[in-house]
């Protein structure tokens, strides 16, 4: 597999991958996270793009899974204010939104986010709690569970993870 900055052509495949990733969350206890808002939007994706933060993930020249990746120090708001625990360390960190995959290609959420923490060293994340299979995929990567971060907008809690390998 093959990571790659995500190119304005991609749009209609993200669009296939994100819309799998919908009703596959459906179908397994997570109805919520981003179906109740059609997350993410054809627009939000377009301004990933235009940021050049948003990357696919290739398998022989096919797009299997792609995500939202951006680097610095507290480069995410919502994680300034973190409840029933605390962050593990304060230094610059990468985090990584919108990961979804066409389910047919196993294990590219684990090879992008493996990605990631080898380019940066320090990855924190979050998820819905009805997320278990997201959960699940972080703790088996070795991710601390830190607490519950709130995103601007949405009422449910998310559970923020992070792990460092630096």
């Amino acid at each position: 597999m093959e990571i790659r900055h995500t190119k304005p052509e991609d749009m209609p495949r993200l669009l296939e991958i994100f819309s799998y990733a919908r009703e596959y969350m459906a179908q397994n206890g997570n109805p919520h996270q981003w179906g109740d808002r059609n997350w993410p939007t054809a627009f939000a994706i377009e301004k990933d793009i235009k940021s050049n933060k948003s990357y696919v993930c290739e398998k022989d020249g096919k797009i299997v899974a792609t995500f939202f990746l951006d680097y610095g120090p507290d480069i995410e708001p919502t994680y300034l204010n973190i409840t029933d625990g605390a962050w593990l360390s304060n230094t610059p960190y990468c985090v990584i939104h919108r990961i979804a995959s066409d389910g047919i290609h196993k294990g590219a959420g684990t090879y992008c986010i493996n990605w990631a923490l080898e380019k940066y060293g320090h990855m924190r994340i979050d998820t819905h709690g009805d997320n278990i299979i997201m959960q699940n995929l972080l703790k088996k990567l070795g991710f601390t569970l830190c607490g519950t971060i709130y995103i601007d907008g949405d009422s449910c809690p998310r559970l923020a993870f992070e792990k460092s390998v630096l």
